[in-house]
């Protein structure tokens, strides 16, 4: 049942990510409520996958990549945490990378990849599955792609890289294949003191619908840790499917072009 009531949020438990250097875990502990977003209102699976409901009420997220310790001082690749909030700052879901140590050493940004995505009473309500691809953009035919699944095993969506010499390029497509999206970059995606913007526009590019942002984190940050943190933002009335894909393709940009910075530093 959802929480009705106008006082602070009843007792309970929620979830937060552990990690260690080669495999994340999503454990249930004690939370302060008022860091967590309430639950959705209406029946579970109302208007999409259930797990999704929240998003429909929605016009944009903000995902926090946390920050790895362990690799900010040893140099060493780990596996990926994010916690992802609404506009006001409330844990909405937590994201977790699934990983072994020999792909995040040997592959690095360019890695396969699997992301668990939790609501926060610990259901797996995203599932996003990136195959091994090559990282150059001079390889058209070995483009990025993403899997995005509600729940588990059944495919919502997909993204798919559209090759261009400079400027990165994607669609958002539908379950059968279908575009319904296009992202655009700019030229540069250097975020020296500035946030970086990819456009989500419609197929023709004519009219901008949305964008996903990598937000400049301050010098240390941005520095001395590959840890990013993206706004993300579309129509309210979107299907929430397409939503879903648009949040998984945060988590792609974020692997091709913020995960090697910190090294490159």
């Amino acid at each position: 049942m959802a929480y009705e009531g106008t006082g602070p949020l009843p007792p309970g438990t929620v979830y937060y990510v552990g990690n260690n250097p080669s495999h994340n875990a999503v454990h249930p502990a004690l939370f302060n409520h008022r860091e967590a977003a309430p639950p959705p209102l209406g029946p579970p699976g109302a208007g999409g996958p259930a797990g999704l409901e929240y998003l429909t009420q929605i016009d944009q997220i903000l995902v926090h990549q946390k920050v790895e310790m362990a690799e900010m001082f040893t140099g060493w690749e780990t596996c990926n945490s994010y916690i992802v909030k609404n506009s006001m700052g409330q844990q909405v879901f937590v994201a977790t990378e699934e990983n072994n140590l020999f792909t995040l050493q040997v592959w690095g940004s360019i890695r396969p990849f699997t992301i668990h995505i939790h609501d926060n009473m610990g259901q797996e309500v995203l599932t996003l599955s990136r195959p091994l691809k090559c990282g150059m953009c001079c390889f058209p035919c070995c483009l990025q792609e993403l899997d995005v699944q509600s729940p588990p095993g059944n495919s919502i969506g997909y993204v798919q890289q559209d090759w261009h010499p400079v400027i990165p390029k994607f669609t958002i497509l539908n379950e059968m294949k279908v575009p319904q999206l296009k992202i655009k970059g700019s030229f540069c995606d250097c975020s020296c003191m500035s946030d970086v913007i990819f456009e989500v526009t419609s197929l023709d590019e004519s009219v901008v619908v949305g964008q996903i942002s990598k937000q400049w984190g301050g010098f240390l940050q941005e520095g001395f840790t590959d840890a990013d943190n993206f706004g993300i933002s579309f129509p309210l009335d979107l299907d929430v499917k397409v939503k879903a894909v648009m949040v998984g393709a945060c988590f792609l940009i974020d692997f091709m072009f913020f995960e090697h910075k910190q090294k490159q530093n």
